[in-house]
């Protein structure tokens, strides 16, 4: 068994996201390509997105800091710590309204 501090890792990869070029960082929690199941602790400055991409499969953005807003076409939610946003099976992207940090949990399918 193995354990991991979601708290401490999300503050490890906003102080790497602040210094990046890019404006955000992330790092496997779990599982990974040989894995159906993969968590990934991603942090955004405010400001900064993942641009609208496809679904790999059933996904959930659990908000540890700050305010994202999650958008799906003319849809969109926001969340804030400990918001568990669930991502439509569509096209979406991941905008960060303040500093932040997600735990993007997915279930690869195909």
């Amino acid at each position: 068994m193995e354990k991991s501090s979601l708290t401490a890792l999300a503050r490890q990869q906003l102080e790497i996201a602040v210094t990046a070029p890019s404006g955000r960082s992330a790092a496997t929690v779990y599982g990974g390509h040989e894995h159906v199941l993969r968590q990934t602790v991603i942090a955004l400055v405010s400001g900064q997105k993942l641009d609208e991409h496809a679904n790999p499969g059933e996904a959930t953005v659990h908000v540890l800091h700050g305010r994202v807003r999650l958008t799906s076409g003319d849809l969109g939610w926001e969340g804030s710590p400990g918001d568990l946003l669930i991502v439509p099976d569509a096209r979406h992207a991941l905008e960060s309204l303040e500093d932040s940090a997600v735990l993007l949990t997915v279930a690869k399918t195909g």
